[in-house]
């Protein structure tokens, strides 16, 4: 007795064309939502980043402008002083001058916060992330 192999066809049976398209939909989906919360926190680091730099750059200014007033009022000392005829302060500086020193110190001390201000904004970098190029345009 010969035992003739049987020639029919077998069929892998395995997940059907539907499933699979339904789990290449839901990969896709959750890849999407995935890059969106990418985008969202990048976005997010960029501009506390630049929040921060703003701080120091605003605090910078606010000094500066505080050395200019001191400038315009040691400027009216310095007026008065050249108007008065006798020495009566005994002060080894005029007040003047005493704040026109304080005024520089804080014009070196704002100029200082200003650039180091300008320089976290340069160095923040944009996002390397390709989908929020949308945003730079």
């Amino acid at each position: 007795m010969s035992v003739e192999p049987e020639n029919r066809l077998v069929i892998a049976r395995g997940p059907s064309l539907a499933s699979l398209l339904s789990g290449i939909l839901g990969d896709l989906q959750k890849l999407v939502e995935q890059q969106f919360q990418l985008t969202r926190c990048e976005l997010e680091q960029e501009f506390r980043q630049r929040a921060s730099a703003a701080a120091v750059f605003g605090m910078g200014l606010a000094t500066i402008f505080l050395a200019a007033f001191m400038l315009s009022l040691s400027a009216a000392h310095l007026l008065h002083w050249l108007m008065t005829s006798g020495t009566a302060d005994t002060a080894r500086l005029p007040l003047w001058a005493c704040e026109a020193m304080i005024c520089g110190a804080q014009t070196v001390a704002g100029s200082l916060l200003v650039w180091k201000g300008r320089r976290q904004f340069q160095v923040i970098s944009a996002c390397q992330n390709p989908a929020s190029e949308i945003f730079q345009d």
